[in-house]
């Protein structure tokens, strides 16, 4: 079935680019419409903003890693990591911060 796939998507859409998750971004040669073979399990949060610009027709330019400019407070870009033993847990945080309501 991989294979298949492989060979409709080659035949019939341009490759355009890769990023550093190791999505590829595709053009379909006759309707222009753009789309992503994500690298692993489909997260949309794994696009980084060059390529969600491209992918959401905001801008026309590719995203050229080498023209980029970045901020130093600028950080890198992750993915969703929300259930995730990464995910972020903000100081205090326990499962009793308030008290429940009970009707009288």
């Amino acid at each position: 079935m991989r294979l298949i796939n492989d060979f409709l998507i080659k035949s019939s859409c341009n490759k355009i680019g890769s990023d550093e998750f190791g999505n590829q971004y595709f053009l379909h040669k006759k309707n222009g419409k753009r789309f992503v073979i994500y690298n692993g399990v489909a997260e949309p949060s794994k696009v980084p903003m060059e390529w969600h610009g491209w992918l959401h027709y905001t801008t026309n330019a590719l995203p050229n890693h080498s023209k980029s400019h970045k901020f130093s407070w600028q950080k890198i870009h992750l993915p969703n990591l929300t259930g995730t033993k990464n995910a972020h847990i903000p100081k205090n945080s326990t499962s009793q911060q308030y008290q429940a309501w009970k009707p009288e």
